[in-house]
């Protein structure tokens, strides 16, 4: 989670308060848990 909105002279569009950035490529092999709940996996939200 990240606080703010992006720069927009990187070309970001987010102008949300909160927002998630993925740093990191995860589509394959990776899984993201919420309170002890799979919330995200090789890619595809779970919820």
């Amino acid at each position: 989670m990240a606080v703010g909105t992006g720069y927009p002279e990187t070309g970001s569009k987010n102008r949300s308060t909160i927002h998630w950035d993925m740093i990191c490529d995860m589509r394959t092999d990776s899984e993201i848990h919420v309170d002890g709940d799979l919330f995200y996996k090789n890619g595809q939200f779970t919820v």
